[in-house]
């Protein structure tokens, strides 16, 4: 036996941890990690309090302000948490709430119909994550105040003022706790910006205000419309084939409403929410309205005579194409799959979200023959495209590396055969592909140059792209399949690197590149396998020393330490086939001192406008954003 089979294992050894050391001692249990997602999670946790207080009436304003220190203050104007004893604790209810887990007015039934921080974890875990706390309650016409270190109270819970008259509600500030939270992390403005704005679109008539300190940024979100207005946010830069479908109905005390609307679009953007909360992998409501749409529409296609006898039904593909639509329900007791509540369980809410939905999407086919014929239409057409697809994904699909066609010629594979240990280097151009095949690590780096530019995916079908040469070769390079046979099992690099040059072509090329992933392999993102190289922008050569300079105030660093009367040497690179081999790899490609950007999805749906802005068919919203954010382009080249 080992030394530590020998090792006494009794009553002495069993570790009981108390109050919130366990939060601490395991936070992806109660946020999901320590990293940037589970950073802005603590906020979300807060937040979600508030949303509860605006699901219950109570609350219409909400307010976030990130302060300079990184601080954050959340405060709403509703029932505030209560200040009285707690009849089994024996300690005032604020602090109950603050430092015990499973402990919230959201168990009973008595203080919440419908909430979103359901596990009575969420506040407490903050206040445990957090260097310090403080939390203010305006009830009773009084101001109370509690304040935390690391999740334990540093001081009574005490009156420290009058509210105004009628005014009640809950201030919570905190600051994250960096022995937890390693790494300089900082909350990003634009990843607030977009949960807020989902959350005012599935709590209708609700004012969150949103200010970040740091750079005096400010925003305010309220919409009447609800969903619909989200759906009309999501399709403002689409061609839209028919009016919004909307419908909202209460069934056995869970509230159902969905908005939909087909567009000329190739892609489907569908999102499900469960008590405010975005559930963005999905669940018993998201299927139940997938499964409505697709059987509605077969149905009503038959009737109409729309589908032949000899056509197969409408496959669920071939009825999202060009899907817009937001499903969001409110459950007095939903069931996630897990704390971060991904994903919603409740098996009852499918049955009750289709008869929802087939129901009003029904009725609108029936009273809108033109809006119907479109829809179908627009089906009709991804059914065939379908077909095709598959013929052509069928010739794509690589069985083995040796046995695909298109490697040999394009891709220079690597040795290693652990996909966790190899990379694959997407280059542009033969020069750059060539400096990156001589300059690579062959054990573990494979070069996949492309030539030219591939196919803007926004604007085709499946069957089109993969009729892409350039396109089939990176498909059969990553092994993954795509469409139906995707399989990110089959990914035979866990580090897909886009590297092209740092101009206007090279951007262009990168933006084709990260539209093909986010449309058709966005597993790949969400699982953290793409990144984008950095590549030096310049080459500073003095005396016998060579600097490279990534950023134009890199330059301005290092010609300062240089000094201006030294006989300095500047190369400014335009494209990756200026470096020789060594050069390449010292800047770009040694694991050791190359600069890797990983590639993330922090808002989908934000991700998703943006794609079809930028790269989708309509010129009016492009032309937009290019005049509004012309001012902040620096070095263009021409």
């Amino acid at each position: 036996m080992s030394q530590s089979q020998n090792a006494s294992y009794d009553a002495s050894t069993i570790q009981v941890l108390k109050g919130l050391e366990a939060v601490r001692r395991r936070p992806g249990m109660y946020v999901g990690g320590t990293d940037i997602k589970a950073l802005h999670h603590l906020i979300y946790e807060v937040v979600d309090n508030a949303i509860d207080e605006a699901l219950a009436g109570a609350c219409d304003r909400i307010e976030i302000v990130i302060h300079p220190d990184q601080s954050v203050t959340v405060s709403d104007n509703g029932r505030g948490i209560p200040v009285d004893i707690h009849p089994e604790t024996g300690s005032s209810a604020l602090e109950v709430v603050m430092t015990t887990l499973h402990a919230g007015g959201k168990f009973g039934g008595g203080g919440y119909k419908v909430s979103g921080g359901l596990h009575g974890v969420g506040v407490s875990a903050v206040n445990a994550l957090s260097e310090w706390c403080e939390v203010k309650v305006k009830r009773g016409g009084k101001v109370y105040r509690q304040r935390y270190a690391r999740g334990y109270p540093q001081t009574p819970v005490e009156v420290v003022g009058k509210a105004p008259k009628g005014e009640t509600g809950t201030s919570v500030t905190f600051k994250f706790d960096a022995e937890i939270f390693k790494g300089g992390l900082k909350y990003k403005y634009e990843t607030l910006v977009q949960r807020f704005r989902e959350m005012a679109f599935v709590t209708r008539g609700v004012t969150i205000y949103f200010r970040d300190e740091r750079s005096d940024r400010e925003m305010t979100f309220y919409f009447e419309g609800g969903i619909r207005s989200f759906v009309h946010y999501l399709n403002r830069n689409r061609q839209a084939l028919h009016p919004i479908v909307y419908a909202g109905r209460e069934i056995n005390n869970i509230s159902i409403e969905f908005a939909l609307q087909y567009t000329a679009a190739f892609t489907e953007s569908v999102y499900a929410f469960a008590n405010t909360i975005n559930t963005i992998d999905g669940g018993t409501h998201l299927t139940g309205m997938r499964s409505a749409i697709t059987r509605t529409l077969n149905d009503y296609a038959r009737k109409a005579g729309l589908l032949k006898d000899s056509d197969p039904n409408f496959t669920g593909d071939d009825t999202r194409e060009g899907l817009t639509a937001i499903v969001s329900i409110k459950h007095p007791d939903p069931q996630f799959e897990s704390q971060t509540k991904v994903k919603l369980m409740n098996p009852e809410v499918q049955t009750y979200t289709a008869q929802v939905v087939s129901e009003a999407l029904s009725t609108f086919l029936e009273e809108n023959p033109s809006a119907a014929k479109a829809i179908v239409q627009k089906c009709l057409t991804s059914a065939r495209a379908r077909s095709a697809a598959r013929k052509a994904r069928d010739l794509v699909i690589r069985k083995s590396a040796l046995e695909s066609l298109t490697l040999p010629g394009k891709l220079a594979d690597c040795s290693e055969r652990d996909p966790s240990k190899a990379e694959l280097y997407i280059v542009e151009g033969e020069s750059a592909g060539g400096s990156a095949k001589q300059g690579r690590d062959r054990h573990f780096q494979a070069i996949l140059p492309l030539r030219g530019k591939i196919l803007n995916t926004e604007r085709a079908r499946l069957d089109k792209i993969l009729s892409n040469n350039e396109i089939k070769a990176l498909i059969s390079a990553l092994g993954t399949g795509i469409g139906e046979e995707f399989s990110l099992e089959n990914l035979r690099y866990h580090r897909i690197i886009i590297m092209t040059d740092a101009d206007v072509d090279g951007s262009h090329i990168r933006t084709l590149l990260l539209t093909f992933f986010f449309r058709y392999m966005t597993p790949l993102i969400e699982q953290g396998h793409l990144y984008i190289a950095q590549p030096p922008l310049y080459r500073i050569a003095y005396k016998n020393k060579v600097h490279y300079a990534y950023t134009e105030a890199d330059r301005e660093r290092i010609l300062q330490e240089i000094g201006n009367g030294a006989k300095i040497h500047l190369q400014r690179y335009k494209g990756l086939g200026e470096m020789n081999p060594q050069q390449l790899w010292e800047t770009t490609m040694d694991p050791q001192t190359r600069t890797l950007l990983q590639v993330t999805i922090d808002d989908a749906a934000e991700a998703d406008q943006v794609f079809s802005m930028l790269m989708g068919s309509e010129v009016p919203p492009r032309r937009r954003f290019i005049q509004t954010h012309a001012s902040e382009v620096r070095n263009l080249d021409i």
